[in-house]
């Protein structure tokens, strides 16, 4: 996700329109596949689904079914609805202000219904600003969780594991850790960190890097990095890092959400400004290697910047930073076909 009040970085990004004569482009190695992803979903989907003006939505995540969650950078506000269509309500009500929240990453976490929030209090960029890590159920939108983060500067993103929450800090060279009993709920208030070591290309003050996170089932965590680019595997227990070669396609050069289906990962703005860049995952021994498998776009695309799978698609965020007049704009999740 973007530092969109401080630091510029990467690029912006996509969308697919099925059974409409909009422009789609999908690149793969094995030729185009658009064709194929609208039989799937039969266009019974909506092409995009609108978010409620002023949202300033970044993250998303989703579960169970079409149930979809966004965030709002600019007052820490969950919305949340149908990626079938219908009305958008407002699931955790916005504290907005100089004291107020800003929300980035949001995760579901099927076993509790859970939505894990990360994000920040205070005015983002400032020394007063304070990190958080919020747990929200998903039917009432009560805070079950609030974890302060000490010393966090922009906390990001961030996956739930069977035993743990990981958060991203974009301007720390370290991964957050809330640990999780059986049940999937926090063991304390106090998180633990995983300095970033071995190849992880050390953080310059002020500089953008680790955004989205993933973790591989039995294995070890996956990292974009929006300074430097490129795919990054770290060991979850030591926090050694080493960059993860990619085969083919064009190079991955920066980055916002990742998600993950499988072995196959969506790359949010990978290579370019309306993009989706797709990879496929494999372990060689303790390595993991890459091949690239298709690039994702689509003309409607207005600086995306998360996206989730749900319903046999890739449902993408358009942050539209840098739109005038935020507080009043319009905002939508587009939807693109999985690979």
């Amino acid at each position: 996700m973007d530092n969109h009040n401080a630091v510029p970085h990467g690029t912006p990004t996509r969308r697919l329109v099925l059974g409409s004569a909009a422009a789609v482009a999908v690149t793969a190695l094995t030729g185009p596949v658009a064709t194929a992803g609208q039989r799937r979903n039969g266009g019974r989907l909506p092409a995009s689904v609108a978010l409620p003006n002023g949202t300033q939505p970044e993250g998303i995540t989703s579960g169970p079914g079409a149930t979809f969650y966004v965030g709002s950078v600019a007052d820490g506000r969950i919305v949340t609805g149908s990626l079938r269509g219908g009305p958008v309500r407002t699931l955790l009500p916005g504290v907005p202000g100089e004291d107020g929240r800003s929300l980035r990453g949001l995760y579901f976490d099927h076993r509790t219904g859970l939505v894990w929030a990360v994000g920040s209090v205070g005015i983002v960029g400032s020394t007063d600003t304070v990190g958080h890590i919020w747990a929200v159920r998903a039917r009432s939108g009560r805070v079950v969780a609030d974890i302060v983060v000490p010393d966090a500067v922009f906390l990001n993103d961030l996956v739930v594991t069977r035993r743990a929450v990981w958060a991203t800090d974009s301007s720390v060279d370290r991964l957050t850790v809330v640990h999780l009993n059986r049940h999937g709920r926090p063991l304390g208030a106090v998180p633990e960190f995983v300095d970033l070591t071995g190849d992880w290309p050390a953080s310059p003050p002020d500089t953008f890097n680790a955004n989205g996170i993933r973790k591989l089932p039995h294995g070890p965590i996956v990292l974009n990095n929006s300074r430097v680019g490129g795919l990054w595997q770290v060991d979850p227990g030591s926090g050694v890092t080493r960059r993860i070669p990619v085969a083919g396609g064009p190079p991955i050069t920066s980055g916002d959400g990742l998600e993950l289906v499988g072995r196959t990962l969506y790359n949010v703005r990978g290579s370019g400004p309306k993009d989706v860049s797709v990879v496929r995952l494999r372990r060689d021994g303790g390595t993991v290697r890459a091949r690239w498998i298709a690039t994702l776009t689509d003309a409607s695309l207005d600086v995306p910047s998360t996206a989730t799978a749900a319903l046999g698609s890739l449902w993408v965020v358009n942050a539209r930073f840098g739109t005038p007049s935020p507080a009043t704009a319009s905002y939508s999740i587009t939807r693109l076909p999985t690979v």
